[in-house]
């Protein structure tokens, strides 16, 4: 049986950062052009969240996922939205001690063996949304790394990923270009 991959298919700018500092909300620092809207439809049609996929009447599954792993605090950027999941058409865990949901499955246990758990499971790739802690947390069950890489830098904000000093080397395996947004794919 092939095993699922986790992938951390996440927006950075140049200078390495995801959010803002304190995190929140990064679309409102992220470019959204035309474009890069139309590659992420075409492309990853499963990470937009459900309120954009209405207003486009993308009714696709998706190719890659059909599960995403998030931490709480990315979780409370969509219910600062209004969001009780914000992604509905897709298995939806997030895992935190402390949170309750009745909308999505809560993870109170270890990230990584519940991560590798679900890779035994049969079914897409499990998309890992974020945030920085979460992505050190898993940061050795990490399978892909999908960058979108926008053209902005903002000095200082959320890392990409919080964890200490382990070096992994990361395989090229694709590119390509959504406006002037980089999307780069390394596999571990």
């Amino acid at each position: 049986m092939i095993m699922r991959k986790l992938v951390y298919l996440v927006a950075s700018t140049i200078d390495g950062h995801i959010a803002a500092p304190g995190g929140g909300d990064p679309t409102g620092i992220w470019p959204m052009p035309p474009e890069y809207i139309s590659y992420l439809v075409e492309e990853f049609p499963e990470t937009l969240p459900g309120p954009a996929r209405e207003a486009m009447g993308i009714t696709a599954e998706g190719t890659h996922f059909d599960t995403v792993v998030e931490g709480r605090g990315s979780f409370e950027v969509g219910l600062a939205a209004g969001l009780q999941d914000a992604y509905p058409h897709l298995r939806h865990l997030v895992f935190s001690r402390t949170l309750t949901s009745e909308h999505v499955e809560v993870v109170s246990t270890d990230p990584g063996a519940r991560v590798r758990e679900l890779k035994q499971e049969r079914g897409k790739d499990i998309w890992l949304v974020g945030g920085a802690t979460l992505a050190g947390a898993l940061y050795d069950e990490i399978d892909r790394l999908v960058v979108k890489l926008g053209p902005l830098t903002i000095g200082t904000g959320m890392p990409f990923l919080r964890h200490g000093f382990a070096q992994v080397d990361w395989r090229l395996t694709a590119y390509d270009r959504a406006g002037d947004a980089l999307v780069i794919t390394y596999d571990r």
